[in-house]
This record gives C-alpha cells, structure tokens and sequence, in this order.
C-alpha cells in the first residue's frame, strides 16, 4: 500500500544569516516523517521563483514569512492531504497549479519548496532508503555511487563579505584525487595554511557568509596568488584548480563592469577572463557576465569554453526555459542548480536532467544563507552530477554538507566513486 499525506506543518526558524526561513515537517499515514528547511540568497537573479516575505519593517526588518508558513499549513496542507507520495512529479505540479503564478508569487517558491523536499525525504523513510538512492529512483537516474568534486569558497568577496574585493567567490576544486574524503582533506589542509598565509600577511582572517576569508585584498590576481600559495604549502600543487564565481551584475552598471577599481566594457571584461585564465590555473568560471548580458556569456564561451567551465547562474536561475535559450545561443556550458532558484524539486531535476542531455556539467549549490539541511549533498548524489557548491571549511551551515557526503561515501563502500569532471 502506498503511503499517503496525512499532515504538513510549516515553522518559522533561522537561516546561517539570522533571517527568517520556513522549516516543513511532513507525516505520512504510517508515521514516516520527512523534515526540510529552506535556505534563502543574498546575490540573487531577478529571474527567480518568487521568495514570500511578509515585509513588516517593524518584524525582522521585513525579513519574516509568516504569509508563507500559512500558504503551508492552509491551502498547501489541505490540497496534498491523502495524496500518495509515490509519485513527486504529481505533488510539486499540484502546488504550481494552486500558486498559478509564473513565479510562484502567489504562495511563495519558499513555501512550495519546502513541502516539496520533505515529500522527499519521508517517501525516502517509506521506502527505508537513503535520499539520494530514493531521488536516483524516483527520477530514473539509475544506479548512483558518484561523490561530487567540491568546489570550495575560500575567499568571499562581493555580496558575500564587506572585503571590497569585485568576485564574489575565489574557489579551490581538488580534482586530483580518487576519493571525496582524501579531495575533502585536501581543501580543509589548504584552508589551515591559506589562514596562516593571510595572517602573517596582516589580514584578516573573519569570514563571509559561506565560510571563505574575506580579507581586503587588491584584486583577484592577489586572492589567487594566496590560494596558489596555500596549496603549494599543503602539498597538493598540480592536484587542486581555482574556480571564480564573477557574479557580474552584482558589479554591472549602465552597460559597464567595475572589477576591483577597473571600468571595462563586456568585450573587455571577456578579454580579462582570458587573461587570468593563461596566468593561473582557473577551469571554472560562473556568472562571468551581467545576467543579461547574452553576447557577453556568449563571446567568452567561444573564446574559451572548449576546455573551461562557463557556469550560468544567474543567467538561469535552474530554470528550464532559460536554459534551452542558452543551449540554442551555447551562451555558457554549465549550469548551477539552486532549488529555491525554482522552488520545486522535480523542476529541479528537469533543469539538471536537461543541461545532462546536451552535453553541459551541472553544479549543485547551497545558498549564502543556508541552513542545517543536508538535501543538496543528496541531491548531487542521486541526480550525479559530479560537482558541488556549499561553502567554505568554517560554519556548520556548510560542514553539514560536507559531513553527509562522508557518510555517503562510507554508506556506498567500494562502490563510491570520485573522479574530476573536467
């Protein structure tokens, strides 16, 4: 017999930056319970699924989601009671209907995510499975034993830190390594000695929402010289890459980019991603331009993208009609998936499912302000896709991510697999 929904309860609790977010609990009529918490971004795409906030000044400076909580525990909780959990596609589709909404404005992409990713996890208690085998099943991924390669924020920047510096995010992916544990060891040792570098070097060692340092560095060439550094220290030259996440509209005003002081034009900017790309050895580059600066992804994936991953974000915001537009106009050759991005799972899965068909790498990523949730380590898993995004190696909202995929790998045993994507 199919388990059914027999109650949904959505909660008001924090997220790793002290704002509010929903927390869903779910139980089946057998009395499987599946929990989910919502994380919430800061350099966010205009294009996104809507996020409910309340907008009192007055609570949490406008930052509470009470109206969304509602949205759960009124007509979202009464739609889904009784309804089997056998089949995701089915749930997720009966809030969008009920939203009605392009954008899910009208209940909140929070609050129709959250019931969506605690459908997953109590069919997966149902099923006494793990998460990620029930997710590989549920969408017919097939047998799945891949870890993804990290990739680590070791210096924040932009919207992430009050550091000055223009990219949001300067990462290291160990690449060289045949297990996820041995790739994780290597980026904790290169974030002790990238702690000691900075400091003899006078700067500080406070970190950004997603665990990196943010120190006041000059520009990107210094951040990746420190990075280099740290992994030359640690032993691990040849076997650890750099990656950036540009967030580029977050630097773009009026038809220009301002990076670390310097004014360029999008053919420039384009110009001085290759040049960084000759001088260090940087495989990944994300949100190189404005979010709507098509020509701009576009001139940049021509010049380089035969052996560089060009990820879009902020460009596609995990949605699907975007990236189609982006296949047809090989704007980039990656995308990153947010689940908030979208506000479902299953529509999760068909951004991933879709970007894996053409021939494209996709990136699983948390949020700056995320929560003690582990679903996107699972997600990776399940859906292999080979690469994760969660941070740095500093604050539990991003070691929990990294510690479930330990347990993981030790849950596959011989069966694990960990192999570069690039």
């Amino acid at each position: 017999m199919t388990a059914t929904i027999q109650s949904i309860h959505a909660r008001q609790i924090l997220d790793s930056r002290g704002n509010p977010t929903i927390e869903v609990d779910l139980v089946l009529d057998d009395g499987t319970f599946g929990r989910s918490a919502v994380p919430s971004g800061a350099s966010t795409g205009t294009h996104e699924a809507h996020e409910l906030r309340d907008g009192d000044k007055g609570v949490y400076m406008g930052m509470s989601v009470i109206n969304a909580i509602e949205n759960v525990n009124g007509v979202i909780a009464r739609a889904l009671k009784g309804r089997p959990v056998s089949d995701q596609r089915t749930i997720d589709q009966c809030m969008i209907d009920l939203d009605g909404t392009p954008n899910k404005s009208l209940l909140g992409a929070n609050a129709i995510l959250g019931v969506s990713m605690a459908t997953c996890r109590a069919r997966a208690g149902a099923e006494h499975k793990p998460l990620w085998q029930s997710l590989a099943e549920q969408f017919d991924v097939g047998d799945s034993h891949l870890l993804p390669t990290p990739m680590m924020n070791l210096i924040n920047g932009g919207k992430h830190a009050d550091s000055g510096l223009s990219f949001q995010e300067c990462m290291i992916i160990p690449t060289g390594f045949s297990r996820f544990s041995d790739a994780l060891r290597a980026g904790s040792e290169i974030f002790h000695h990238l702690n000691k570098l900075l400091k003899h070097a006078g700067y500080t060692v406070s970190v950004g929402d997603e665990g990196g340092f943010a120190p006041q560095v000059q520009s990107a060439e210094e951040a990746f010289d420190f990075l280099l550094n740290a992994i030359d220290i640690a032993g691990y030259t040849g076997k650890v890459k750099l990656a950036i996440d540009a967030a580029a509209s977050e630097f773009y005003s009026n038809g220009s980019y301002t990076v670390d002081a310097k004014k360029l034009s999008s053919e420039e900017l384009t110009t001085y991603y290759q040049e960084l790309c000759k001088k260090y050895p940087l495989i990944s580059i994300e949100d190189s331009h404005s979010e709507d600066d098509w020509d701009g992804f576009a001139s940049l994936t021509a010049a380089i993208g035969v052996d560089h991953q060009l990820v879009g974000d902020d460009l596609l915001v995990t949605n699907v009609q975007r990236i189609q537009k982006a296949i047809h106009e090989n704007s980039v050759n990656s995308v990153l998936i947010k689940l908030n991005q979208i506000g479902s799972v299953s529509e999760t899965v068909d951004a991933i499912s879709l970007a894996q068909k053409s021939g494209w790498t996709a990136v699983v990523s948390h949020r700056s302000g995320e929560t003690e949730d582990t679903f996107i380590a699972h997600l990776a898993v399940g859906l292999k896709t080979g690469q994760i995004k969660t941070g740095s190696l500093s604050r539990t909202d991003r070691i929990c991510k990294y510690n479930q995929l330990l347990r993981i790998e030790e849950q596959m045993g011989e069966k694990a697999e960990y192999r570069s994507p690039f």
